[in-house]
């Protein structure tokens, strides 16, 4: 129903993406491949052949990115992995840079 005079107002609404955030892991001589790739498998949910590529990766070339996340998201990877590495004694390093 339609009264006289009334005015229909029209709203475009954007959704726009959130920024992307690389992850990056940095290569130490300490930390051991096994833990970086359980680390790739559990906290960043790569399959095992994806998990050694980039662990060697990590390897050869001093760092690698392991992926692109929204800030939140990967400052929360970043941190659960550093805490476990802590945990087991590793010096290992991450850190989050913009896309």
């Amino acid at each position: 129903m339609s009264v006289k005079g009334e005015v229909k107002e029209r709203t475009n609404i954007r959704l726009q993406e959130p920024p992307q955030y690389n992850v990056v892991m940095l290569n130490d001589d300490f930390t051991t491949m096994e833990f970086v790739v359980e680390i790739l498998m559990d906290i960043f949910h790569k399959d095992l052949q994806e998990a050694n590529r980039l662990m060697m990766m990590v390897h050869k070339s001093g760092s690698a990115v392991i992926g692109a996340y929204p800030y939140d998201v990967a400052a929360t990877k970043v941190s659960e992995a550093m805490a476990r590495a802590k945990a087991e004694g590793f010096p290992f390093r991450m850190r989050v840079e913009e896309a």
